[in-house]
Parts: structure tokens; sequence; C-alpha cells
């Protein structure tokens, strides 16, 4: 029905009507936008466009939830109080005593992971590096003595503890590796890197992307961490299918040898308030991803994910997401085609983006 009126109306007649419902909502928007709480009622009873925002956030909190209090998977737990333990251990004067709130927690959740023997060779050696340094400093404290004992009671049940390293703890930053690319280097790298939309018909090595996985996850991320996971599709049906589910690869996206969903998992938060990390953490580790790719000859395009709930859905079918994973961006990958062009895409001037605060 929709279709046929559409028809029937002239261009004038559209544009009349598309400018009406344009001033109404606009003026419904102005009247909700004064409070929060009426900007809360417009988004209950005016708009859907969060509906799928919130089941993400009340699902992830949820599955953290569970996996922390049934023994399931407590990686999360661990990582980030391994980190607050690391950040204690960095502190200036470092305390004699600290960690009693969580260290019995950080053990527990040790203990768990140790048991569902779900931790990888280097994630076990970082965790039993930090920890074994902490109660070895750690002052006297009748709640850290008995977390200790726990611990150690779990360390002798480990058959791998002799093949760690344990030396991965915080360290003096004059001791690091430095790098010897100039800034003058950096920045042709940078500039080399742009998007890239034409490929050539050229099928990509897993061991390219296994590798700038290894450089790209040393991005920063919030407590460690590291909330994504990078699903690459390669088959060339599935690619085509994937590419047609965002916005804005009409016309070329049948050309993508490889394309990478970045996808932010919220069950690795349990309160609303980190609910945007995902979103900053998957950004982070997708530039590295891509400047590490430049150096191996491979060309990308990062794709905007817009929250379109069909295609939202049309997307979580083809890579059967569950309800708290959120698509971050989607990217291409390839060898470029030398002679496919490339948009100039002037940048802003710096005056433009730095604002000095005094």
């Amino acid at each position: 029905m929709k279709s046929l009126l559409l028809k029937l109306l002239n261009k004038n007649t559209k544009t009349r009507i598309k400018a009406l419902i344009e001033n109404t909502k606009a003026g419904l928007m102005r009247v909700m936008s004064k409070t929060r709480f009426t900007s809360s009622l417009y988004y209950t009873f005016f708009s859907t466009e969060f509906y799928r925002e919130h089941q993400s956030v009340l699902k992830g909190s949820l599955r953290y939830h569970d996996n922390n209090t049934k023994a399931k998977d407590n990686r999360v737990l661990l990582r980030r109080n391994v980190h607050r333990l690391e950040k204690g251990l960095i502190m200036r004067p470092r305390r004699d005593v600290f960690a009693t709130r969580y260290i019995q927690e950080t053990v527990d959740a040790f203990v768990v992971t140790c048991n569902n023997q779900q931790l990888k060779k280097e994630e076990l050696d970082w965790c039993v590096s930090v920890l074994s340094y902490f109660f070895e400093i750690a002052g006297k404290d009748s709640d850290i003595d008995k977390a200790k004992a726990d611990y150690f009671a779990c360390l002798e049940k480990l058959q791998s503890l002799d093949e760690l390293t344990m030396c991965s703890v915080p360290y003096a930053k004059n001791t690091s590796e430095v790098s010897e690319i100039t800034t003058e280097q950096l920045e042709k790298l940078f500039k080399q890197r742009r998007s890239t939309r034409w490929y050539l018909d050229q099928s990509v090595e897993m061991e390219k992307i296994e590798r700038a996985m290894t450089i790209a996850k040393q991005a920063p991320s919030a407590c460690n961490r590291q909330p994504f996971k990078f699903h690459v599709v390669t088959d060339k049906d599935m690619v085509n299918k994937v590419a047609d589910t965002a916005m804005g690869t009409v016309g070329f996206g049948h050309n993508f040898p490889m394309i990478i969903a970045i996808v932010g998992d919220l069950s690795a938060y349990p309160a609303e308030r980190d609910r945007h990390v995902i979103y900053i953490d998957g950004s982070l580790v997708a530039m590295q991803f891509a400047l590490a790719l430049e150096t191996m000859e491979l060309s990308s395009c990062m794709i905007n994910w817009p929250d379109v709930e069909d295609r939202e859905k049309r997307l979580e079918k083809l890579l059967d997401l569950d309800p708290h994973e959120r698509t971050v961006m989607l990217m291409s990958v390839g060898y470029a085609d030398p002679e496919g062009f490339i948009p100039f895409s002037h940048k802003k001037d710096n005056s433009d983006l730095i604002k000095v605060v005094k």
C-alpha cells in the first residue's frame, strides 16, 4: 500500500509530506528533550531505536552474573582483577597492604578457570606471574593470607607450572624495547593506509590475518578485558551476504575477497556504565589491525555499521551472534587493485580538532 501511494504522489507532494513529518518529529523532540525523564519517555513511547541496545546490555550483564556466580567462565573477572593488581603494584608509593577487597574474588576466579582449563598458556603465565609477585610483596593481612593459601593450593595441582616463565610482571619503562621507527616513517604509514574499495581477485592468507592480530591486540583495552572478537569471513558467497547487510557498500561490495566483523561482547561488564567500552576498545584494535595489514601489502576499508534493526537481524543470523554481542564495524580486507581509485578525503585542520583547555 505504501509503495502504491508513493507512486501516485507527485514529487512536490512527497517533498511537502516529508517536510511535515520531519518538522513534526523535530517539534516533538524539542519538547521531549528538555529533561532526561521526558527524553526517556520519548524513547519509550515514540521510538524503538534503543530497544536492541537495551536488551543487549541487560543480556550482557546477566551473562556476566551467571558466568561468575555459577562458575561457568570467570576469565573476564580474572583479567580485570589481575590488571587491578598490576596497577596496585606500580603505584608510587606502593602500599604494603592493598587489594583486600577483591583478592579473594580474584583467587576464586583463578581457581575456577584453572579447574575448567580455560586459560591459554600465555594468559596463565601472566596471571600466575602477577599473583605470585603480589603475594610475595604483600604485607600481613588476614584476607590476603587466606587468599594466598587458596592460591598456592591451586598452584600445586597445576601440571603446566614448570612451563611458565613467571616473568609477565610490571617492569620499568627504561627496560622496554624502543622502536626505531621515526615520526616521518609512522606518518608515511598512516597516509599509506586509506579506505580501499577495489581489490584484486586474490585470496588473503590467514597467516597474515593471524600476524596482524598478534600486532593489533597490543592496543589499549579498559582493564585489559579485550571485549571483542574478529569474525573473519572468507567464503565468497558469505562475504557478499555480509557486505550486503551494511549500508554504503553498494557498487563495490561484490569485489571484497574477505570481510571481517568486529563484534563487541557486552558480557564482559556487570553494569550499564561500561556499555560503550566495546566500541572504544573495538575501534582501537581495529585501527591497529588495519595499520598492521598495510605492512603486509594488504589494504582495508572500515565500513560503518549503523544501528538499523532489519540489518542487525540479518547479520546476527549470518554470524550466529548472541543477544549480548554487538557489531562495532565491518572491515573489508584484500590486495588492492593498483588501478582502483581511492577518495582523496581531505582531513580537517588541526585548529578544528584540538581545543586547548586552560
